[in-house]
């Protein structure tokens, strides 16, 4: 997947969305934001990121010293400012390289790790504004499929080992329905004897969560319920719920 031109496909995209509604409206699913906070928290988290890649960070920077971290107040000049911060990500990168080494949330990372960070943001970001306004929201199911990966990677590197989100000796597995993702879009995250993993293995969990990629992915981001997301549960279900309560981001 081409991550760099997915990122710049989000953010327009998101922008769109964006664009079209009134900036006071409320979204539901970020509770307290209006569309313009939305915006402006995509916008100005892109611009964090480059600042951290482009200055090669070992520590995280204040977001109030983000440069140009404020749109400007027109709005085709603030479109202008969100794509540009997307724009900004893959500059920085390609700058110092991909393979630098640059402060990220859970460790010094690659700072390619930045883009599709970057690009995730975007694409859950972009499902908030679309449910905020009653718009259509679809992914393909590629993109859908390494959202779920990307979004795993970062709960279980994360996860309280007081707390972890698949208790020692459980299983959840989640099944994507869509055509050609073959193991791809199967993801099985499991508590053993060697902590909490996660891979794209077939197996049997003790609660298992199937529909399509798009669907499986606003579900474990917390933006739809597995209902609403007309996923089929089967097995446990507060496996599932464990693994919901316990990954805020």
């Amino acid at each position: 997947m081409d991550f760099r031109a997915a990122l710049i496909e989000e953010t327009k995209a998101f922008g769109d969305v964006i664009h079209g509604a009134d900036p006071t409206t409320p979204v539901p699913t970020c509770p307290g934001w209006t569309m313009n906070q939305l915006f402006k928290h995509v916008g100005r988290g892109n611009r964090w990121a480059a600042q951290i890649v482009a200055e090669r960070r070992a520590e995280p920077l204040d977001p109030r010293e983000v440069r140009d971290g404020k749109p400007p107040e027109d709005p085709d000049a603030a479109i202008g400012w969100l794509n540009g911060s997307a724009q900004a990500v893959i500059d920085a990168v390609d700058r110092v390289g991909s393979d630098a080494r640059v402060w990220t949330f859970i460790a010094p990372k690659p700072a390619g790790f930045w883009i599709r960070r970057r690009l995730h943001e975007a694409t859950v970001h972009r499902a908030d504004a679309a449910l905020a306004v009653g718009a259509d929201y679809e992914l393909s199911p590629e993109l859908a499929a390494d959202g779920i990966s990307e979004w795993i990677e970062l709960m279980v590197s994360q996860a309280d080992v007081h707390s972890p989100p698949v208790e020692r000796g459980v299983a959840l597995h989640l099944h994507a329905t869509d055509d050609g993702l073959g193991p791809t879009g199967e993801w099985t995250i499991t508590n053993d004897e060697d902590g909490l993993n996660w891979s794209h293995d077939h197996g049997k969990g003790d609660a298992a969560v199937r529909g399509k990629a798009t669907d499986l992915l606003l579900a474990i981001v917390r933006r739809r319920t597995a209902e609403e997301a007309g996923l089929e549960v089967f097995g446990d279900r507060s496996v599932l719920d464990l693994w919901l309560e316990r990954t805020p981001f």
